[in-house]
């Protein structure tokens, strides 16, 4: 062994320290916050209207400031300190749906309140998620970031979909107010862990620039940077689907009146079945990466990611569809394990957190066109007939693999 590839080993390695373990624990009291409120506010709505097209528009309105605010999200992450964007946005988090149960108590609530928070929520998320990303490299080094990501996505998916969800659905079983309320103290708590990180993690700027030029140079980098560009066209397809499937996924699985006659607290248990693989594919990504190369890795989870967008067109047997939902969700954790972290290594740290809102101004701005489509498809259609499309779309991303060579992605990777 090398000297350099002793010094890699060891790199790889180290400790991740405390600094990582801080917001390793508020990123999971943020998720487990997040996936009680998603699944708590769809189930809040389905009391208020059985329209596919509404409910769904509670998905557009929650997703939409990634199609209208990334941009500007990524330019603040990139001039302000991170992580005191991701206090002030959690903060707003904590705080709106303590705002929506005053609503509620005062006989206030509609479908029209639930939008309002939801695209609230929506903006805060935003700052968060891109600012929690753009950090990242600030507090490991950068042989670390697979291992790093790996963890950190371990308990995001855990609290987000494996714990919140039927964690949700008892809360609302037992009361409204009860859905809301939790994930607001979550929200408050992730603040409380932000406070102990210690340092200043604001990039420093060689001159003053307008916000429109901060915005037009992570613009430029991910438009000149193909595998990259590809990257996030492929995810934002693959976003528009299953956006489009999981919008009105509730109206296919809970009542008895739908196709699966799940309860709400059943619906949250079959939503674990994808967190349970996820979180198992934490921590295999990286071995699977490491065996099968990134190109074969990312071909595999389209296969499995389309099974899961389509897999209601066929079946509405829970039994069948928990395992198809754990395979994919392992899937889907190991491209994004592969994803994010080359996506850490390729861009310059000063650049990262406007190229991460580029990049997911295409990956997830066509989440709220996704649900809308899956709402408007599910009307005219029926629900099993959009979900049989989403798949198939799905399935359409291995036309753009050639792009995506072991060869061609390391050496984006080397150019970095």
């Amino acid at each position: 062994m090398t000297d350099q590839s002793a010094l890699l080993l060891e790199r790889k390695r180290a400790p991740l320290g405390a600094s990582y373990w801080k917001l390793w624990t508020s990123s999971g009291l943020s998720n487990l916050a997040d996936g009680v409120f998603k699944i708590a506010l769809p189930l809040l709505a389905i009391q208020l209207t059985q329209s596919p097209t509404l409910i769904a528009g509670l998905s557009v309105a929650a997703t939409l400031p990634w199609l209208v605010f990334a941009l500007t999200a990524g330019a603040l992450a990139d001039r302000l300190d991170r992580r005191r964007l991701m206090l002030w946005a959690n903060l707003g988090r904590g705080l709106l749906p303590a705002a929506l149960v005053a609503a509620l108590l005062l006989d206030f609530g509609s479908i029209w309140a639930l939008y309002v928070v939801a695209l609230m929520v929506g903006v805060a998320e935003t700052l968060y998620d891109t600012s929690a990303q753009s950090i990242m490299p600030q507090v490991v080094h950068r042989d670390q970031l697979s291992r790093a990501n790996g963890r950190l996505y371990a308990v995001e998916l855990t609290a987000n979909q494996f714990v919140g969800p039927p964690l949700g659905g008892l809360l609302v079983a037992v009361g409204v107010v009860a859905g809301l309320a939790v994930p607001a103290a979550l929200w408050l708590a992730a603040v409380g862990c932000l406070f102990l990180v210690p340092g200043t993690f604001r990039m420093e700027r060689e001159q003053k620039t307008t916000l429109r030029f901060d915005i037009g140079e992570g613009l430029r980098f991910l438009w000149h940077q193909k595998i990259l560009r590809t990257l996030a066209v492929m995810t934002g397809v693959f976003n528009f689907a299953s956006s489009a499937a999981f919008a009105v996924l509730v109206l296919f699985a809970v009542g008895p009146t739908s196709e699966m006659k799940l309860s709400e607290a059943g619906f949250g248990l079959l939503l674990t079945a994808s967190a349970l693989g996820a979180f198992i594919g934490s921590f295999s990504s990286e071995w699977a990466e490491a065996r099968l190369g990134r190109s074969k890795s990312l071909m595999l989870t389209i296969f499995g990611s389309a099974l899961v967008v389509g897999a209601p067109a066929l079946t509405s047997n829970p039994y069948v569809l928990c395992p198809i939902l754990f395979v994919g969700g392992m899937l889907v954790m190991l491209w994004n394990i592969i994803t994010v972290s080359l996506r850490q290594r390729i861009v310059p740290n000063h650049l990262l957190g406007r190229v991460n809102s580029a990049y997911r101004l295409l990956a997830w701005g066509t989440m709220p066109l996704g649900a809308a489509a899956g709402g408007l498809l599910a009307q005219w259609l029926g629900l099993q007939v959009m979900f049989g499309i989403m798949g198939l779309l799905t399935l359409g991303l291995l036309a753009m693999m050639p792009v995506l060579t072991d060869k061609a992605i390391a050496a984006a990777d080397v150019e970095s």
